[in-house]
């Protein structure tokens, strides 16, 4: 499919990225001096490439890679507590064919879905800038407009809610982001979702319950069986 192969392009561009000083500089630390049990890896140290389906309905937009998550591993919520939530949910709800995620030959396949993220480089402490957000923003815009099957959006988080509406041009008052709020931008709706963090699902502020009914009213909109 010609999507496909503009897809593999723009990949490709994304993972030689070095545009934002102060994110090559951490992300390279990090896959410099590894965390101890994970010593006898090779880290990825680089852009997360995006993954799942090209012909997807849903994209699923994240905050940033995890240090010694996606920036360990090379793909998207792979490797760290916020994957298991993701893809234990997507399993549940009917968008990937196993729970876990470890790492990229693991055979984890997405159905209908595709994962990307408003920063693609682990930024420190898990925050980017919002200059290095508006800088990784062309990516996210490119990505939207090759997808063209898709018709829900669901951001994790303020602040993938924000660069998503961003990178669809949409003008102030900009709807405001909540948990299962809804949006529509057309052709797309937007569910949003807090963000599958530790500091969200240790606390309940997420639960399994919550982040499925997410995907189940995804699945509905997008008129799946």
């Amino acid at each position: 499919m010609k999507s496909d192969h503009a897809l593999a392009d723009l990949t490709a561009r994304v993972v030689e990225c070095r545009a934002c000083p102060r994110l090559v500089a951490w992300r390279e630390e990090v896959a410099r001096d590894k965390r101890a049990v994970y010593a006898e890896e090779t880290y990825w140290g680089r852009p997360v490439p995006p993954f799942g389906n090209s012909a997807a309905r849903l994209l699923i937009v994240g905050l940033a890679p995890a240090a010694h998550g996606g920036n360990r591993t090379g793909r998207m919520f792979t490797g760290d507590r916020s994957g298991d939530w993701l893809y234990g949910s997507l399993y549940r709800t009917g968008f990937a064919n196993q729970p876990g995620s470890s790492h990229p030959d693991d055979g984890l396949r997405l159905d209908d879905a595709y994962i990307s993220a408003a920063v693609r480089c682990a930024p420190p402490a898990n925050r980017p800038t919002t200059a290095e957000r508006d800088t990784c923003r062309p990516y996210l815009e490119q990505e939207i407009a090759l997808l063209d099957r898709v018709q829900v959006m669901v951001p994790l988080g303020g602040f993938a809610w924000d660069a998503l509406l961003r990178a669809l041009a949409v003008r102030a008052p900009r709807p405001r982001f909540g948990h299962g709020a809804e949006a529509v931008v057309a052709p797309y709706t937007l569910i949003g979702c807090y963000h599958p963090s530790q500091q969200n699902t240790f606390t309940g502020r997420l639960t399994e319950a919550m982040l499925d009914a997410v995907f189940t009213r995804a699945t509905a909109l997008m008129g799946r069986p």
